[in-house]
């Protein structure tokens, strides 16, 4: 075993991680026919479509794990980092809608002409983004979209969850300090004491969003032995929907409150009509604090759920799910999950146990359901916990990378 405590061992050990690392991304790229895609690509590569790309995806977090720089400048880039307003303007202007019409590129001044901005504000803007490889200058004062940017067109799923981050999880992140030492917040762990509702005493509560990013079905997870699945708060169905096209044989139950389950209804006789044709996708509306969902399906299926609520809340969810499970359902639980640094034999040294800033989306998550519901992201045993105090008990777990699967099903006494 090398000697990690050496800095110079840890530099070479990283060097060879890296360099590992690297060629098994090129190789994942490779597979496709398609090659390596360029940052300057105008068109998205076949893998940032893919939705079944766990092996790019676990050499992709330890490249991101990797970084040495001096205490000062690491410490002034964690504060020093405008990319989401940046992102913002973007967002808001639709900056990339315009660029898509101009492939070769467009002059600020005319793209800020079209979005009625300021060019001089405007071009300071896309010179930020283009730091990190979102927009190209293709000459001076001229830009274009690349396959970062594509991200940011209005019709974008990604591009719109990015945008509630920017616009509105800053302005929760704002009073984080505040409502740490504010008597009636600082202590609490009730959802109508998150920053959420702390920064929107003055101007309000706005309405809520349903989550319109559509989601991987999981290709791990054995489907085809699978009958019926129930996607409890399925919002207008970014999981059940793409599950119902490439499983043809599931009969698929959608259950959220009322409003949802009309607005779901819409976007399924949109976007996929055919399922709707032989009657085995069904809406019913549900409140799944107080109700049981439909009884003796065989998967009930939670995607970014739980993580949504304390965990009395989250509790209460599971304990009425347990009510309408038969002897051989499950409960199938997506999320995010934490991993300490005190684990072990995850990554391999002398990089930090948990992949470091390769698990960086998972820990902006778990702030983020804090800013925005004074709940969290959970460890596993965290999981097991609260599927024990509902009656359940955990049988299989899924590392999908940046997610995880865990199968969970009636406790035997």
């Amino acid at each position: 075993m090398s000697d990690f405590n050496e800095p110079e061992a840890k530099l070479e050990a990283l060097l060879d991680i890296i360099n590992s690392s690297a060629h098994q991304a090129i190789a994942e790229y490779k597979k496709t026919g398609h090659g390596v895609p360029s940052a300057d690509a105008t068109t998205f590569h076949p893998l940032d479509l893919m939705t079944d790309t766990l092996a790019l995806k676990r050499a992709i977090r330890v490249l991101e794990a990797q970084y040495w720089h001096p205490p000062q400048h690491t410490v002034m880039n964690f504060v020093f980092n405008y990319n989401w307003a940046c992102a913002g303007v973007a967002f808001r202007a639709r900056l990339a809608d315009v660029l898509d019409q101009h492939p070769e590129g467009l002059s600020v001044d005319k793209l800020a002409e079209a979005v009625n901005l300021d060019k001089v504000k405007t071009a300071r803007v896309l010179r930020a983004l283009t730091l990190m490889g979102c927009f190209k200058e293709v000459e001076r004062d001229i830009f274009a979209n690349n396959r970062l940017s594509l991200i940011l067109k209005s019709a974008n799923n990604t591009g719109c969850y990015a945008r509630l981050h920017s616009q509105d999880i800053s302005k929760f992140a704002g009073v984080v300090y505040e409502t740490m030492i504010d008597k009636e917040f600082s202590r609490s762990h009730e959802i109508d004491k998150a920053p959420r509702v702390f920064a929107f005493r003055k101007e309000g509560m706005k309405d809520h969003y349903y989550e319109a990013m559509e989601d991987d079905v999981s290709f791990h997870y054995p489907w085809n032995d699978i009958s019926s699945v129930v996607d409890i708060g399925s919002g207008i169905g970014a999981f059940s929907t793409p599950l119902a096209k490439m499983f043809p044989h599931l009969r698929i139950t959608n259950q959220d409150l009322p409003k949802v389950m009309v607005l779901a209804q819409n976007a399924w006789e949109k976007n996929a009509p055919e399922t709707l044709l032989d009657g085995r996708v069904e809406f019913i509306s549900i409140n799944f604090l107080e109700d049981a969902p439909v009884n003796g399906k065989d998967v009930y299926y939670l995607r970014h759920i739980i993580h949504n609520w304390p965990d009395a809340e989250a509790t209460t969810i599971l304990r009425n799910i347990r009510k309408a499970m038969g002897p051989n359902s499950r409960v199938l639980i997506r999320e995010c999950y934490l991993r300490f640094n005190v684990c072990k034999d995850l990554a391999p040294e002398p990089m930090l146990p948990n992949f470091g800033a390769g698990s960086h989306n998972t820990y902006q998550t778990d702030l983020t359901m804090w800013f925005a519901f004074n709940s969290k992201e959970r460890t596993l045993e965290e999981l097991e916990i609260i599927g024990a105090a509902a009656g359940l008990a955990l049988t299989q777990v899924y590392d999908l990378v940046d997610t995880m699967l865990i199968e969970l099903r009636i406790a035997q006494s």
